[in-house]
């Protein structure tokens, strides 16, 4: 589990390739807050595809900002644009999220920031779902472990599962609303310590009472990213 993943994450952090183009000296990010505390993401905004997208944009130009970043165990009110999220019982529905997303342009090219093998790959056509999706199996020292990519261009699931991806390897890039489960375009990256059964998906979000387990299982996707320090 990750508890002892997370050590050796740590201490290998100098050799991560960056997932998206990046320059520090350069580039500035924008931390974006999906919370409802942010009272300018209004029902109607999070409701239109075109509106959400204009939103982001604008947010990330008005902070002369490359990428918006944000929303490890974030508890956000935007899940409830898509019944994806919903319990089908009607009872308490998924609205903790439990990766790091990254948002900027479509088609910005993704890196596998370890190499790695394509463990699997699916299309989860649902609004506001995943989208083009694909994950990544790691070995690293002691701890094998996956990388789970949502929202990517669907033409980047031509991929063989077992092909192994190396570190620094261009694989993916941010899919356009129509293929990325109709959100503004973004990366969704998470670690995942043990995916049991799921292929091509695993949650990307979690009810608040599963909030343990479900972080546990995925520890912050920033141990790889490392783009929080220039927040």
């Amino acid at each position: 589990m990750s508890s002892s993943l997370i050590p050796i994450l740590e201490k290998n952090k100098h050799s991560f390739h960056p997932v998206v183009p990046f320059d520090a000296v350069t580039d500035r990010l924008l931390q974006m807050d999906f919370t409802e505390a942010n009272k300018s993401l209004t029902k109607e905004v999070i409701e239109d595809v075109a509106k959400f997208s204009t939103y982001v944009d604008q947010q990330l130009s008005d902070a002369n900002a490359l990428y918006g970043i944000g929303g490890y165990a974030e508890h956000r009110t935007v899940y409830s644009r898509s019944n994806v999220f919903d319990a089908s019982d009607g009872g308490e529905p998924r609205r903790l999220h439990l990766g790091t997303d990254i948002w900027g342009k479509a088609g910005t090219p993704v890196f596998a920031a370890l190499g790695g093998m394509v463990h699997s790959f699916k299309f989860n056509n649902r609004y506001g779902d995943y989208g083009a999706t694909i994950v990544l199996l790691h070995q690293l020292e002691s701890a094998a472990f996956y990388t789970l990519y949502g929202h990517v261009n669907l033409k980047d699931l031509a991929l063989v599962e077992g092909q192994y991806i190396n570190r620094g390897q261009e694989f993916a890039h941010f899919g356009e609303p129509h293929e990325n489960g109709h959100w503004p375009p973004h990366l969704h990256f998470q670690i995942i310590s043990d995916i049991e059964l799921n292929e091509g998906d695993y949650p990307g979000v979690c009810r608040m009472s599963d909030k343990s387990f479900y972080l546990k299982n995925c520890p912050d996707a920033d141990l790889i990213l490392q783009m929080n320090q220039f927040l």
